[in-house]
């Protein structure tokens, strides 16, 4: 089971054309006001290696493009919490 889990995360967030290019989403609970996503964004795009971010008021989260060979989801959690809002991965894969 573990396996079937692990190879649907690896088609439905890895981008096919660049094994290296990987896709997560962090759950963001104290992104509550209209300027919160834009703080977030800001803060993601300024680490190295992130090639895209999006966010989501409504759902509390963001959904970053990045390449694995230069940051990690770690790091994109430190990045939001030292902007002063803490976040968790909803699903990590294996390089972490």
């Amino acid at each position: 089971m573990k396996r079937l889990a692990l190879a649907l995360f690896s088609v439905v967030f890895l981008n096919s054309s660049s094994a290296k290019e990987q896709v997560v989403e962090l759950d963001i609970p104290t992104m509550t006001c209209p300027v919160c996503p834009l703080t977030i964004k800001a803060a993601l795009k300024k680490v190295e290696g992130v090639s895209n971010v999006e966010t989501s008021l409504d759902d509390k989260l963001a959904r970053i493009t990045f390449d694995d060979e230069i940051t990690n989801i770690a790091s994109l959690e430190k990045s939001t919490a030292e902007a002063g809002y803490p976040s968790t991965a909803k699903q990590r894969n294996n390089n972490e």
